[in-house]
């Protein structure tokens, strides 16, 4: 009797661990996002997901899933392609954007991100074709999409000293602080009309000023570099107060020569390429 209580005691010690082991909470991959989109053909309706809910003019982060109309299950071996693509009256164009790529090996859940760098008006829209192969068969779906204007400057478009058209947009921070704030950018030069590649091994130089305050900067910036690890420039941008601050920028190439925009000084009070925030 003993001896069986002991084994009892033992197997339920050993289910309880297993049972603890194996209790894992599923992990919701939409956590913090929001749909904003929906695009269908006839086979597939592909949910499109932002941290906003909705797209603007900009650096934009996008997830998507694809489902299947006839089974309702979402699909976790696409391959996507997208391109975004401007309708203006005169000419159509594309803009900077990533590659789509799946988060996790077992989810549903692809991203990537966009760069609108003009807004849509009354007669000029954007719209997104998702290409995707799925086991081998190749689809397409197309919608016109919103994309309005920023309420802050966050993409500016312009023409170096050497001629070349350049793209550079803010990404973070998201929520700016009174501190200092982790900065991250992206810097494109435009190929032709539908080819926008990251520009490496350049530099953005940063002069926060606050124009309603006297011009005043702010200390310990750093300027953005290019991080080792990825395709985005980093750096450290010093809030000091809450309020409208201009983000004056200077585009330097790899040889350190000024490409685009002015240093701050007494006569001149603003870059001619800059990003703003007030929070």
């Amino acid at each position: 009797m003993k001896l069986y209580k002991i084994f009892f005691l033992f197997a339920l010690a050993l289910f309880a661990s297993c049972s603890s082991d194996d209790d894992s909470t599923p992990v919701n991959e939409l956590d913090g996002l929001t749909k904003f989109k929906e695009i269908t053909n006839d086979t597939h309706t592909i949910e499109l997901y932002s941290h906003l809910g909705y797209l603007e003019q900009g650096y934009n982060e996008i997830s998507l899933r694809i489902k299947n109309n006839s089974t309702n299950e979402y699909i976790k071996n696409a391959s996507i392609e997208w391109m975004p693509l401007m309708h203006m009256m005169m000419m159509t164009h594309s803009c900077p954007k990533s590659a789509v790529e799946k988060i996790t090996p077992e989810g549903t859940l692809y991203e990537g991100y966009i760069v609108f760098q003009m807004p849509q008006n009354a007669t000029e829209f954007w719209d997104l074709k998702l290409d995707y192969t799925i086991d081998g068969a190749a689809y397409t779906a197309t919608s016109v999409i919103d994309v309005p204007a920023s309420t802050d400057v966050r993409v500016k478009s312009f023409t170096g000293s050497d001629n070349a058209k350049y793209i550079v947009a803010y990404v973070e921070p998201h929520h700016p602080k009174v501190a200092i704030n982790d900065m991250t950018a992206l810097i494109f030069k435009m190929e032709n009309m539908m080819s926008f590649p990251v520009v490496n091994n350049y530099k953005l130089k940063i002069d926060p000023r606050m124009p309603s305050m006297g011009n005043h900067g702010s200390p310990n910036n750093v300027d953005l570099t290019q991080s080792a690890s990825d395709e985005f420039y980093h750096g450290k941008l010093s809030l000091t107060m809450t309020g409208y601050w201009k983000i004056n920028l200077q585009l330097l190439n790899d040889s350190n020569e000024v490409l685009k925009g002015e240093a701050i000084t007494e006569t001149t009070t603003e870059s001619s390429i800059y990003f703003d925030i007030e929070f």
